[in-house]
């Protein structure tokens, strides 16, 4: 049934199309026109904050500061080998994943490790990602409460996350 999903939308698009007489081409060359235009605007920030994520972790200052965040998320209950997702997952959901897979390849799937890095990865966002997606396409330049509000949304979903492992 779910590979009969597009094509029967694109049939009820165009029996709606039929139905209110509208030239359907026209509009989809329109709609595709400002699908350009958005991934004009979108591309720019994508770039350079996937850059920045290379940068942070190829430097080698992840590890730095996961060493430093150590003292702080043990006694919170986040095991300081999840600590690269806490740090990479607002930035970028690919190389979150990618994190989160390492983690789950070394430690299993069902140590505490493992579990806490699954329920994390499904417990925050790509922050900076969503950010700069959405706020860059409106053109809106001050995000005002946005980021730091989203910041602890993640470090919540964090701690959710190593408290949900520890009870189950």
């Amino acid at each position: 049934m779910s590979e009969l999903i597009v094509p029967l939308i694109l049939c009820g698009v165009g029996a709606f199309a039929l139905v209110r007489r509208c030239d359907l081409y026209p509009a989809l060359v329109r709609g595709a026109a400002e699908g350009l235009t958005t991934a004009k605007k979108i591309l720019p920030p994508v770039v350079v904050l996937l850059s920045a994520v290379y940068l942070f972790r190829a430097s080698g200052a992840m590890d730095v500061l996961v060493r430093l965040l150590s003292p702080i998320l043990t006694p919170l209950g986040i095991p300081p080998e999840c600590a690269p997702l806490l740090l990479i997952r607002p930035l970028s959901g690919s190389a979150a994943l990618a994190a989160g897979a390492d983690i789950i390849a070394t430690y299993g799937v069902d140590s505490l490790i493992g579990r806490t890095a699954a329920v994390m990865l499904g417990s925050s966002e790509t922050t900076f990602y969503v950010i700069s997606v959405y706020f860059g396409s409106l053109g809106i330049k001050k995000t005002g409460s946005a980021v730091p509000a989203a910041l602890f949304s993640d470090f919540i979903g964090a701690l959710a996350a190593a408290l949900t492992t520890r009870l189950f």
